[in-house]
């Protein structure tokens, strides 16, 4: 049987990620089971504009001590309680090979996106989240001429670690290569040496061509389900264009960049009428002087829920001790999304009362 067939059938099977070279396990036959596990609390009601016990709001004071300018769009700040420093005292580490270590100096910033406490990405107008993207470009190109990693992401929602429900996201920098973008540098590599083309560059070609797993796109950037997903509702977005880095992109793409988000992060609020909840990250060539043609700028969206706005996956038990299993399979998920209004759910016209009873 062909993998399609598999998937139609409703049967286990696995699916190789070649960003990385692990393997995920498909077992739709789960999805029939029903659930009595934990269920997350709904997110609170309304937020206000301006949240005076806010850390990340304009004029508010952090807990450094810190004042919050009076800023009008997007903002940028050294964290306050940062994971790497910049002044790291050089060390080689122990010389056993079971106890190796190296120092590790770098930067963390912090990106409110938006002055207003009460919206998100998703929420956003299209030209604000384009002032994003922006920096997003501008932090990448500043912090690239001193670490050759910087890593671009956002925690959004409580269940992902989130403290502070202000629209935030961040930017860690720092002199290594991490665990990830190091599985696909190499993996990137061989395939180009392969094939001759960057393997996202093929991927979203086939897609597109496909049109199984596709989830919105625009002439600058394709967002799908990749076939190797492992968060039941995972996205992968990317441009159409090669472009190792973000720094790469035109205006154009930028705006294309805007436009698709906004698509996309509606998609997921609608979904289950509920702040989606997801970590995303921004993975593209190291930023160390070479050219890296193998690579190709993408970013990342790993939401957990599941089943419903309560209802999340939970990467334990054999994920954690084998390999990540997923329920719903891509093309599933990928039909729910695609499938979605791109008006947001809060802000859908009401429905007119006819009068009957």
């Amino acid at each position: 049987m062909t993998i399609e067939a598999v998937s139609r059938a409703g049967l286990p099977h696995r699916r190789m990620n070649p960003l990385t070279g692990e393997w995920v396990l498909v077992s739709p036959q789960r999805t029939l089971r029903p659930w009595q596990g934990r269920r997350e609390s709904p997110v609170a009601g309304e937020r206000p504009a301006y949240d005076p016990s806010c850390n990340l709001c304009p004029r508010n004071r952090r807990a450094s001590g810190a004042v919050n300018p009076d800023y009008r769009e997007s903002y940028v700040f050294t964290n306050d309680f940062p994971a790497l420093l910049p002044h790291t005292e050089s060390s080689a580490g122990d010389r056993h090979p079971l106890f190796r270590s190296e120092s590790v100096p770098g930067a963390c910033r912090v990106i409110c996106y938006s002055p207003r406490h009460d919206l998100t990405l998703a929420e956003m107008e299209v030209p604000d989240i384009r002032r994003v993207v922006s920096l997003w470009s501008e932090q990448t190109e500043e912090l690239g001429r001193v670490y050759r990693w910087v890593q671009i992401f956002e925690n959004k929602g409580i269940i992902m670690g989130c403290s502070n429900p202000h629209p935030h996201g961040q930017i860690w920098a720092g002199g290594f290569l991490p665990n990830e973008p190091y599985k696909e540098d190499l993996r990137q590599r061989e395939y180009r040496s392969r094939r001759g083309a960057p393997l996202l560059q093929d991927a979203a070609g086939f897609e597109s061509a496909q049109r199984v797993r596709i989830v919105a796109e625009n002439g600058h950037w394709l967002a799908w389900v990749p076939f190797w997903a492992v968060w039941p509702f995972e996205t992968l977005l990317a441009p159409r264009e090669h472009r190792p880095r973000m720094t790469d992109l035109s205006d154009a793409e930028k705006d294309g960049l805007a436009s698709i988000l906004k698509i996309l992060l509606v998609r997921y609020d609608n979904l289950f009428e509920t702040e989606f909840p997801y970590t995303m990250g921004w993975h593209g060539a190291p930023t160390d002087g070479g050219d890296h043609p193998h690579w190709q700028v993408h970013a990342h969206f790993y939401p957990p829920l599941l089943r419903s706005a309560t209802v999340r996956k939970f990467m334990v038990g054999y994920e954690m001790l084998a390999e990540a299993q997923r329920d719903i399979t891509p093309e599933q998920a990928a039909e729910r999304l695609a499938g979605l209004p791109d008006v947001h759910w809060r802000h859908k016209p009401a429905k007119k009362h006819d009068g009957k009873p």
